[in-house]
Protein backbone atom coordinates (compact mmCIF):
# COMPACT_ATOMS: atom_id res chain seq x y z
CA UNK A 1 0.00 0.00 0.00
CA UNK A 2 1.29 3.46 -0.90
CA UNK A 3 1.86 5.52 2.23
CA UNK A 4 0.09 8.85 2.24
CA UNK A 5 2.04 11.49 4.16
CA UNK A 6 0.54 14.41 6.06
CA UNK A 7 1.74 16.72 3.31
CA UNK A 8 0.00 14.60 0.69
CA UNK A 9 -3.24 14.61 2.69
CA UNK A 10 -2.89 18.39 3.14
CA UNK A 11 -2.53 18.85 -0.62
CA UNK A 12 -5.61 16.68 -1.24
CA UNK A 13 -7.70 18.74 1.17
CA UNK A 14 -6.46 22.25 0.37
CA UNK A 15 -6.31 21.90 -3.41
CA UNK A 16 -9.44 19.79 -3.48
CA UNK A 17 -11.52 22.06 -1.24
CA UNK A 18 -10.61 25.32 -2.96
CA UNK A 19 -11.21 23.70 -6.33
CA UNK A 20 -14.65 22.64 -5.16
CA UNK A 21 -15.36 26.20 -3.98
CA UNK A 22 -14.72 27.35 -7.54
CA UNK A 23 -16.80 24.53 -9.04
CA UNK A 24 -19.66 25.30 -6.62
CA UNK A 25 -19.59 28.91 -7.78
CA UNK A 26 -19.77 27.74 -11.37
CA UNK A 27 -22.23 24.86 -11.04
CA UNK A 28 -24.71 26.57 -8.73
CA UNK A 29 -24.13 30.31 -8.44
CA UNK A 30 -23.44 31.14 -12.08
CA UNK A 31 -26.90 29.68 -12.68
CA UNK A 32 -28.42 31.86 -9.95
CA UNK A 33 -26.43 34.88 -11.19
CA UNK A 34 -27.76 34.35 -14.71
CA UNK A 35 -31.32 33.72 -13.47
CA UNK A 36 -31.45 36.68 -11.07
CA UNK A 37 -29.63 39.34 -13.08
CA UNK A 38 -30.01 38.50 -16.76
CA UNK A 39 -32.66 35.94 -17.82
CA UNK A 40 -34.99 33.39 -16.18
CA UNK A 41 -35.23 31.25 -19.32
CA UNK A 42 -33.97 27.77 -18.21
CA UNK A 43 -32.62 27.17 -21.71
CA UNK A 44 -29.92 29.78 -21.06
CA UNK A 45 -28.84 27.84 -17.97
CA UNK A 46 -28.90 24.57 -19.89
CA UNK A 47 -26.84 26.11 -22.71
CA UNK A 48 -24.27 27.46 -20.27
CA UNK A 49 -23.94 24.12 -18.48
CA UNK A 50 -23.64 22.24 -21.79
CA UNK A 51 -21.00 24.61 -23.20
CA UNK A 52 -19.02 24.38 -19.98
CA UNK A 53 -19.19 20.58 -20.12
CA UNK A 54 -17.83 20.52 -23.67
CA UNK A 55 -14.94 22.84 -22.80
CA UNK A 56 -14.15 20.92 -19.61
CA UNK A 57 -13.99 17.62 -21.47
CA UNK A 58 -11.81 18.86 -24.34
CA UNK A 59 -9.51 20.59 -21.86
CA UNK A 60 -9.12 17.52 -19.65
CA UNK A 61 -8.40 15.42 -22.74
CA UNK A 62 -5.77 17.73 -24.22
CA UNK A 63 -4.14 18.96 -21.01
CA UNK A 64 -4.26 15.58 -19.27
CA UNK A 65 -2.30 14.04 -22.13
CA UNK A 66 0.10 16.99 -22.10
CA UNK A 67 0.76 16.53 -18.37
CA UNK A 68 1.51 12.86 -19.04
CA UNK A 69 3.83 13.68 -21.93
CA UNK A 70 5.78 16.21 -19.86
CA UNK A 71 5.72 14.02 -16.76
CA UNK A 72 4.45 17.00 -14.74
CA UNK A 73 1.32 17.64 -12.69
CA UNK A 74 2.34 20.44 -10.33
CA UNK A 75 2.86 23.23 -12.88
CA UNK A 76 -0.60 22.64 -14.34
CA UNK A 77 -2.23 22.69 -10.91
CA UNK A 78 -0.43 25.80 -9.62
CA UNK A 79 -0.61 27.87 -12.79
CA UNK A 80 -4.14 26.74 -13.55
CA UNK A 81 -5.43 27.77 -10.13
CA UNK A 82 -3.95 31.27 -10.46
CA UNK A 83 -5.65 31.84 -13.82
CA UNK A 84 -8.82 30.08 -12.66
CA UNK A 85 -9.18 32.59 -9.84
CA UNK A 86 -8.60 35.60 -12.09
CA UNK A 87 -11.26 34.46 -14.56
CA UNK A 88 -13.72 33.91 -11.70
CA UNK A 89 -13.19 37.48 -10.53
CA UNK A 90 -14.09 38.76 -14.00
CA UNK A 91 -17.69 37.62 -13.59
CA UNK A 92 -18.36 40.44 -11.16
CA UNK A 93 -18.11 42.94 -14.02
CA UNK A 94 -20.75 41.30 -16.23
CA UNK A 95 -24.02 43.24 -16.10
CA UNK A 96 -26.71 43.96 -18.65
CA UNK A 97 -25.74 47.66 -18.61
CA UNK A 98 -22.02 46.98 -19.10
CA UNK A 99 -22.65 44.58 -21.94
CA UNK A 100 -25.18 46.86 -23.64
CA UNK A 101 -22.60 49.67 -23.67
CA UNK A 102 -20.21 47.36 -25.52
CA UNK A 103 -22.81 45.92 -27.93
CA UNK A 104 -25.44 48.65 -28.34
CA UNK A 105 -27.03 47.09 -31.41
CA UNK A 106 -27.73 43.75 -29.72
CA UNK A 107 -30.45 42.77 -27.29
CA UNK A 108 -28.90 43.62 -23.93
CA UNK A 109 -30.20 40.56 -22.08
CA UNK A 110 -29.24 38.13 -24.87
CA UNK A 111 -25.80 39.68 -25.27
CA UNK A 112 -25.22 39.53 -21.51
CA UNK A 113 -26.30 35.87 -21.45
CA UNK A 114 -23.85 35.07 -24.27
CA UNK A 115 -21.09 36.93 -22.40
CA UNK A 116 -21.73 34.85 -19.29
CA UNK A 117 -21.54 31.64 -21.33
CA UNK A 118 -18.26 32.69 -22.98
CA UNK A 119 -16.67 33.71 -19.69
CA UNK A 120 -17.87 30.49 -18.09
CA UNK A 121 -16.09 28.55 -20.84
CA UNK A 122 -12.86 30.50 -20.25
CA UNK A 123 -13.04 29.87 -16.50
CA UNK A 124 -13.79 26.21 -17.17
CA UNK A 125 -10.68 25.90 -19.35
CA UNK A 126 -8.41 27.01 -16.53
CA UNK A 127 -10.31 25.04 -13.90
CA UNK A 128 -10.39 21.84 -15.92
CA UNK A 129 -6.68 22.12 -16.69
CA UNK A 130 -5.81 22.49 -13.02
CA UNK A 131 -8.39 20.29 -11.36
CA UNK A 132 -9.85 17.78 -13.80
CA UNK A 133 -6.74 17.05 -15.84
CA UNK A 134 -3.76 17.51 -13.50
CA UNK A 135 -5.06 17.20 -9.93
CA UNK A 136 -7.22 14.16 -10.63
CA UNK A 137 -4.34 12.43 -12.39
CA UNK A 138 -2.10 13.33 -9.42
CA UNK A 139 -4.53 11.63 -7.02
CA UNK A 140 -4.49 8.47 -9.12
CA UNK A 141 -0.67 8.60 -9.24
CA UNK A 142 -0.15 8.74 -5.47
CA UNK A 143 -2.92 6.37 -4.25
CA UNK A 144 -3.62 2.68 -4.72
CA UNK A 145 -6.47 0.16 -4.36
CA UNK A 146 -5.92 -0.21 -0.62
CA UNK A 147 -6.45 3.44 0.33
CA UNK A 148 -8.64 4.89 -2.42
CA UNK A 149 -11.88 4.24 -0.55
CA UNK A 150 -10.71 6.47 2.31
CA UNK A 151 -9.31 9.10 -0.04
CA UNK A 152 -12.45 9.18 -2.19
CA UNK A 153 -14.69 9.38 0.89
CA UNK A 154 -12.79 12.49 2.01
CA UNK A 155 -12.73 13.99 -1.49
CA UNK A 156 -16.44 13.28 -1.88
CA UNK A 157 -17.35 15.55 1.04
CA UNK A 158 -15.34 18.50 -0.26
CA UNK A 159 -18.12 19.64 -2.64
CA UNK A 160 -20.53 19.56 0.29
CA UNK A 161 -18.16 21.44 2.58
CA UNK A 162 -17.64 24.03 -0.14
CA UNK A 163 -21.40 24.46 -0.49
CA UNK A 164 -21.73 24.70 3.28
CA UNK A 165 -19.09 27.43 3.51
CA UNK A 166 -20.59 29.42 0.67
CA UNK A 167 -24.21 29.03 1.76
CA UNK A 168 -23.45 29.71 5.41
CA UNK A 169 -21.03 32.62 5.09
CA UNK A 170 -21.49 34.25 1.73
CA UNK A 171 -24.96 33.52 0.35
CA UNK A 172 -26.26 36.74 1.90
CA UNK A 173 -24.01 38.67 -0.49
CA UNK A 174 -25.72 37.09 -3.49
CA UNK A 175 -29.17 37.77 -2.07
CA UNK A 176 -28.15 41.40 -1.59
CA UNK A 177 -26.95 41.55 -5.19
CA UNK A 178 -23.27 42.02 -4.25
CA UNK A 179 -22.08 39.79 -7.05
CA UNK A 180 -18.85 41.68 -7.76
CA UNK A 181 -17.66 41.35 -4.15
CA UNK A 182 -18.78 37.70 -4.11
CA UNK A 183 -16.80 36.72 -7.21
CA UNK A 184 -13.78 38.76 -6.12
CA UNK A 185 -13.50 36.97 -2.76
CA UNK A 186 -13.53 33.51 -4.29
CA UNK A 187 -11.41 34.46 -7.28
CA UNK A 188 -8.68 35.72 -4.97
CA UNK A 189 -8.98 32.58 -2.83
CA UNK A 190 -8.41 30.31 -5.82
CA UNK A 191 -5.48 32.35 -7.17
CA UNK A 192 -3.75 32.50 -3.77
CA UNK A 193 -4.17 28.74 -3.44
CA UNK A 194 -2.32 28.33 -6.73
CA UNK A 195 0.62 30.20 -5.19
CA UNK A 196 0.45 28.14 -1.98
CA UNK A 197 0.54 24.94 -4.04
CA UNK A 198 4.01 25.85 -5.25
CA UNK A 199 5.27 25.10 -1.74
CA UNK A 200 2.68 22.55 -0.54
CA UNK A 201 2.32 20.11 -3.43
CA UNK A 202 4.93 17.46 -4.17
CA UNK A 203 5.35 16.33 -7.75
CA UNK A 204 4.11 12.78 -8.32
CA UNK A 205 6.48 10.18 -9.73
CA UNK A 206 4.83 10.05 -13.14
CA UNK A 207 7.15 9.08 -15.97
CA UNK A 208 7.57 11.39 -18.92
CA UNK A 209 5.98 9.85 -22.02
CA UNK A 210 7.95 9.86 -25.25
CA UNK A 211 5.09 8.98 -27.61
CA UNK A 212 3.65 11.59 -29.94
CA UNK A 213 1.22 14.04 -28.34
CA UNK A 214 -1.70 13.54 -30.72
CA UNK A 215 -1.22 9.78 -30.63
CA UNK A 216 -1.80 9.98 -26.91
CA UNK A 217 -4.79 12.32 -27.35
CA UNK A 218 -6.67 9.65 -29.30
CA UNK A 219 -5.32 6.79 -27.15
CA UNK A 220 -8.48 6.33 -25.08
CA UNK A 221 -10.70 6.27 -28.19
CA UNK A 222 -8.96 3.29 -29.81
CA UNK A 223 -11.09 0.10 -30.00
CA UNK A 224 -8.09 -1.95 -28.88
CA UNK A 225 -7.82 0.16 -25.72
CA UNK A 226 -11.55 -0.31 -25.07
CA UNK A 227 -11.13 -4.08 -25.33
CA UNK A 228 -8.12 -4.06 -23.02
CA UNK A 229 -9.93 -1.96 -20.40
CA UNK A 230 -13.53 -3.19 -20.48
CA UNK A 231 -13.93 -2.78 -16.73
CA UNK A 232 -12.73 0.83 -16.83
CA UNK A 233 -15.11 1.83 -19.62
CA UNK A 234 -18.03 0.03 -17.99
CA UNK A 235 -17.28 1.88 -14.74
CA UNK A 236 -17.19 5.15 -16.69
CA UNK A 237 -20.61 4.33 -18.20
CA UNK A 238 -21.95 3.79 -14.68
CA UNK A 239 -20.50 7.12 -13.59
CA UNK A 240 -22.08 8.75 -16.64
CA UNK A 241 -25.57 7.49 -15.80
CA UNK A 242 -25.16 8.66 -12.20
CA UNK A 243 -23.97 12.13 -13.18
CA UNK A 244 -26.75 12.59 -15.74
CA UNK A 245 -29.23 11.96 -12.93
CA UNK A 246 -27.45 14.53 -10.74
CA UNK A 247 -27.44 17.18 -13.47
CA UNK A 248 -31.20 16.85 -14.01
CA UNK A 249 -31.84 18.61 -10.68
CA UNK A 250 -28.62 20.13 -9.33
CA UNK A 251 -28.38 23.22 -11.60
CA UNK A 252 -31.89 24.22 -10.54
CA UNK A 253 -31.75 23.23 -6.85
CA UNK A 254 -31.25 26.66 -5.24
CA UNK A 255 -33.73 28.27 -7.64
CA UNK A 256 -36.29 25.56 -6.75
CA UNK A 257 -35.89 26.05 -3.00
CA UNK A 258 -36.02 29.84 -3.33
CA UNK A 259 -38.82 30.28 -5.80
CA UNK A 260 -41.01 27.15 -5.61
CA UNK A 261 -40.78 26.15 -1.96
CA UNK A 262 -40.47 29.81 -0.87
CA UNK A 263 -38.00 28.87 1.86
CA UNK A 264 -36.20 32.11 2.68
CA UNK A 265 -33.68 30.41 4.98
CA UNK A 266 -32.57 27.90 2.37
CA UNK A 267 -28.94 28.38 3.42
CA UNK A 268 -29.83 26.87 6.81
CA UNK A 269 -31.59 23.95 5.13
CA UNK A 270 -28.64 23.24 2.87
CA UNK A 271 -26.17 23.73 5.71
CA UNK A 272 -27.80 21.08 7.89
CA UNK A 273 -28.12 18.69 4.96
CA UNK A 274 -24.49 19.11 3.92
CA UNK A 275 -23.07 18.70 7.43
CA UNK A 276 -24.89 15.41 8.00
CA UNK A 277 -24.19 14.08 4.50
CA UNK A 278 -20.48 14.95 4.86
CA UNK A 279 -20.28 13.08 8.16
CA UNK A 280 -21.95 10.04 6.59
CA UNK A 281 -19.44 10.07 3.74
CA UNK A 282 -16.35 10.30 5.96
CA UNK A 283 -17.58 7.57 8.33
CA UNK A 284 -18.28 5.29 5.37
CA UNK A 285 -14.77 5.49 3.87
CA UNK A 286 -13.32 2.46 5.65
CA UNK A 287 -16.57 0.53 5.11
CA UNK A 288 -16.29 1.12 1.36
CA UNK A 289 -12.72 -0.24 1.36
CA UNK A 290 -13.74 -3.22 3.51
CA UNK A 291 -16.96 -4.15 1.71
CA UNK A 292 -15.71 -3.34 -1.77
CA UNK A 293 -16.58 -0.41 -3.97
CA UNK A 294 -18.70 -2.37 -6.43
CA UNK A 295 -20.72 -4.11 -3.74
CA UNK A 296 -21.31 -0.74 -2.09
CA UNK A 297 -22.43 1.13 -5.24
CA UNK A 298 -26.02 -0.12 -5.65
CA UNK A 299 -27.03 0.14 -1.96
CA UNK A 300 -25.68 3.70 -2.01
CA UNK A 301 -27.69 4.42 -5.17
CA UNK A 302 -30.85 3.10 -3.47
CA UNK A 303 -30.30 5.61 -0.67
CA UNK A 304 -30.02 8.46 -3.17
CA UNK A 305 -33.07 7.15 -5.07
CA UNK A 306 -35.13 7.19 -1.87
CA UNK A 307 -34.02 10.76 -1.21
CA UNK A 308 -34.96 11.90 -4.72
CA UNK A 309 -38.43 10.38 -4.44
CA UNK A 310 -38.87 11.97 -1.01
CA UNK A 311 -37.84 15.37 -2.41
CA UNK A 312 -40.65 15.06 -4.94
CA UNK A 313 -43.23 14.94 -2.12
CA UNK A 314 -41.88 17.17 0.66
CA UNK A 315 -42.65 20.87 0.88
CA UNK A 316 -41.89 22.06 4.40
CA UNK A 317 -38.65 23.20 6.04
CA UNK A 318 -37.94 20.03 8.05
CA UNK A 319 -39.24 17.70 5.37
CA UNK A 320 -36.76 19.14 2.88
CA UNK A 321 -33.96 18.74 5.43
CA UNK A 322 -34.79 15.07 5.99
CA UNK A 323 -35.27 14.19 2.31
CA UNK A 324 -32.30 16.30 1.26
CA UNK A 325 -30.04 14.57 3.79
CA UNK A 326 -30.96 11.15 2.45
CA UNK A 327 -30.51 12.32 -1.15
CA UNK A 328 -27.15 14.01 -0.63
CA UNK A 329 -25.79 11.21 1.59
CA UNK A 330 -26.56 8.75 -1.19
CA UNK A 331 -25.01 11.14 -3.71
CA UNK A 332 -21.76 11.27 -1.73
CA UNK A 333 -21.62 7.50 -1.22
CA UNK A 334 -22.21 6.73 -4.90
CA UNK A 335 -19.58 9.29 -5.87
CA UNK A 336 -16.99 7.73 -3.56
CA UNK A 337 -17.74 4.16 -4.69
CA UNK A 338 -17.71 4.84 -8.42
CA UNK A 339 -14.77 7.29 -8.38
CA UNK A 340 -12.65 4.75 -6.51
CA UNK A 341 -13.71 2.02 -8.93
CA UNK A 342 -12.62 4.11 -11.91
CA UNK A 343 -9.20 4.75 -10.32
CA UNK A 344 -8.80 1.04 -9.56
CA UNK A 345 -9.30 0.12 -13.22
CA UNK A 346 -7.13 2.94 -14.62
CA UNK A 347 -3.85 1.43 -15.94
CA UNK A 348 -0.80 2.40 -13.88
CA UNK A 349 1.19 5.29 -15.30
CA UNK A 350 -1.55 6.27 -17.76
CA UNK A 351 -3.86 8.34 -15.59
CA UNK A 352 -3.40 11.47 -17.71
CA UNK A 353 -4.32 9.62 -20.90
CA UNK A 354 -7.74 8.76 -19.51
CA UNK A 355 -8.72 12.10 -17.93
CA UNK A 356 -10.44 13.31 -21.09
CA UNK A 357 -12.31 10.00 -21.45
CA UNK A 358 -13.38 10.24 -17.80
CA UNK A 359 -14.63 13.78 -18.40
CA UNK A 360 -16.82 12.63 -21.29
CA UNK A 361 -18.75 10.42 -18.88
CA UNK A 362 -18.45 12.58 -15.76
CA UNK A 363 -19.04 16.02 -17.27
CA UNK A 364 -19.67 16.26 -21.04
CA UNK A 365 -22.58 13.88 -21.50
CA UNK A 366 -24.15 14.58 -18.09
CA UNK A 367 -23.93 18.36 -18.47
CA UNK A 368 -25.45 18.25 -21.94
CA UNK A 369 -28.16 15.66 -21.30
CA UNK A 370 -29.06 16.27 -17.64
CA UNK A 371 -29.79 20.04 -17.63
CA UNK A 372 -31.81 19.79 -20.84
CA UNK A 373 -33.93 17.03 -19.29
CA UNK A 374 -34.43 19.31 -16.31
CA UNK A 375 -35.21 22.30 -18.54
CA UNK A 376 -37.76 20.27 -20.55
CA UNK A 377 -39.45 19.13 -17.34
CA UNK A 378 -39.55 22.70 -16.00
CA UNK A 379 -40.98 24.13 -19.22
CA UNK A 380 -43.48 21.26 -19.43
CA UNK A 381 -44.71 22.01 -15.91
CA UNK A 382 -45.44 25.63 -16.92
CA UNK A 383 -45.04 26.91 -13.35
CA UNK A 384 -44.50 30.67 -13.44
CA UNK A 385 -44.74 33.81 -11.36
CA UNK A 386 -44.83 37.50 -12.26
CA UNK A 387 -42.27 39.93 -10.85
CA UNK A 388 -42.26 43.59 -11.90
CA UNK A 389 -44.41 42.70 -14.87
CA UNK A 390 -42.06 39.92 -16.07
CA UNK A 391 -43.24 36.31 -16.23
CA UNK A 392 -40.59 33.99 -14.80
CA UNK A 393 -40.40 30.19 -14.99
CA UNK A 394 -39.90 28.17 -11.82
CA UNK A 395 -38.40 24.69 -11.36
CA UNK A 396 -40.92 22.16 -10.00
CA UNK A 397 -40.61 18.92 -7.94
CA UNK A 398 -40.82 16.95 -11.19
CA UNK A 399 -37.06 17.44 -11.65
CA UNK A 400 -36.41 15.06 -8.74
CA UNK A 401 -38.72 12.40 -10.15
CA UNK A 402 -37.00 12.70 -13.54
CA UNK A 403 -33.60 12.34 -11.85
CA UNK A 404 -34.83 9.23 -10.01
CA UNK A 405 -35.89 7.62 -13.29
CA UNK A 406 -32.45 8.24 -14.80
CA UNK A 407 -30.65 6.99 -11.68
CA UNK A 408 -32.56 3.68 -11.83
CA UNK A 409 -30.64 2.81 -15.01
CA UNK A 410 -27.43 2.66 -12.94
CA UNK A 411 -28.28 -0.95 -12.07
CA UNK A 412 -27.33 -2.05 -15.61
CA UNK A 413 -23.63 -1.06 -15.78
CA UNK A 414 -23.00 -1.84 -12.09
CA UNK A 415 -24.45 -5.34 -12.51
CA UNK A 416 -22.21 -5.87 -15.56
CA UNK A 417 -19.20 -4.69 -13.56
CA UNK A 418 -19.92 -7.07 -10.69
CA UNK A 419 -20.43 -9.99 -13.07
CA UNK A 420 -17.19 -9.28 -14.96
CA UNK A 421 -15.31 -8.71 -11.71
CA UNK A 422 -16.28 -12.19 -10.48
CA UNK A 423 -15.05 -13.68 -13.75
CA UNK A 424 -11.62 -12.05 -13.47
Amino acid sequence: MKKLTKRTWASFIVIGLVGQLAWTIENMYFNVFLYNTISTDPRHIAAMVAASGIVATLTALLMGVLSDKLGKRKVFVCGGYVLWGLSTMAFGFITVDNVSSLFPAASAASAAAVTVVVMDCLMTFFGSTANDAAFNAYITDVTDKDNRGRVEAVLAILPLISMLLIFGLFDGMTQAGKWQEFFTIFGLTVSVTGLICVFLMQESAVKKRDEGYFKNVIYGFKPAVWRENKMLYTALCAFGVFNIAVQVFLPYLIIYIQNYLKIADYAIVLGIVLIIASAVSVLSGRIIDRVGKLRFALPAALIMLAGLIAMFFVRGFWGVILAGTVMMSGYMLVTAALSGTIRDFTPDGKAGLFQGIRMIFQVLLPMIIGPYIGAAVIRGSAETYVELGVTKQVPTPDIFLAAAVVLAFLVIPVTLLKRRDRQC
